[in-house]
């Protein structure tokens, strides 16, 4: 079986298109195409249904997990030949859905290993147990369970969620509110998956309402921001009011116990980590989170 094809049947599995799937390869439709055929004719069954658009069946569902493993353990371990031979420590590729979460355990990791290469990837809770299991990344940090099996996790960190409002609001002077009373505000809030986002739904729905989201973004460091000038309020951790936050807002507690941010390491339990991901994990459980 062709290494080069199933990496190409990763990508147009990903996609679901393969006009896409051809354009981020860089090869012509036409021959990405025959490529998927030759692979399933070898299969001796389809991967994708081709009813109008196409769609991974349950045949290539099950070929993709199988094909991932493959391609990172033979990822994994051109990796440790790599470190074995030039004995060095090699690199570190750490996954998390905010970087300015960990901004300060990671400034601490390359001040004490600055011949390390620390490869950052942004995504969301969703997208990490694959990629775990697909070698493509060695750590995950989420703010938010990761679903599915064969992962050794840590809980980093817990912290206190705050309410941020605009400094000449109703409720700036308060010392915390309700979720309730927050039934008819606006709020600036990240896209649905993001921690941020489930956690206001989740809150608004304990209580049978649904927050009015009148600003949708991909950027959570800016939402401060954004709150000062009176669009809306937002949901921010403790550690961005700690870390970097310089937006003139009211931080005020919103009074539910469950409004707080877990924040948790993850790893494949099937995995040898590489030295510098060795280190980065006792980095990371090490660290003064408080």
């Amino acid at each position: 079986m062709d290494l080069h094809a199933l990496q190409q049947f990763l990508v147009v599995a990903r996609l679901e298109h393969l006009s896409r799937a051809a354009a981020e390869l860089r090869v012509a439709q036409p021959s990405l195409s025959r490529t998927i055929a030759r692979l399933e004719a070898e299969l001796g069954a389809p991967l994708f249904d081709r009813g109008g658009r196409l769609r991974l069946n349950q045949s290539g569902r099950l070929f993709r997990a199988h094909v991932e493993r493959s391609l990172g353990e033979l990822e994994a371990g051109r990796r440790a030949v790599l470190e074995s031979a030039r004995g060095e420590v090699g690199g570190v590729r750490l996954a998390s859905e905010t970087f300015l979460t960990i901004a300060g355990p990671l400034a601490a990791y390359k001040a004490a290993h600055p011949e390390v290469d620390i490869e950052l990837h942004q995504m969301s809770a969703a997208d990490m147990h694959r990629a775990l299991h697909a070698r493509e990344v060695d750590l995950c940090v989420a703010s938010q369970p990761i679903p599915g099996d064969g992962l050794d996790s840590v809980q980093l960190h817990d912290e206190q969620v705050w309410l941020a409002a605009p400094p000449d609001h109703r409720y700036a002077d308060r010392a915390s509110v309700t979720v309730a009373e927050l039934a008819d505000e606006p709020f600036v809030s990240s896209r649905p998956g993001h921690w941020q986002r489930r956690l206001l739904d989740r809150l608004f729905a304990e209580c049978n309402l649904t927050p009015r989201i009148v600003c949708e973004g991909d950027e959570p460091a800016a939402t401060a921001f954004l709150v000062s000038t009176g669009i809306g309020l937002t949901l921010i951790p403790t550690v961005a009011i700690t870390a970097a936050v310089s937006a003139p807002v009211a931080w005020i507690a919103v009074d539910a116990p469950s409004c707080r941010r877990t924040l948790t390491l993850h790893r494949a339990t099937s995995t040898r980590l590489p030295t510098a991901a060795q280190l980065m994990h006792t980095t990371l459980t090490s660290w003064s989170w408080g």
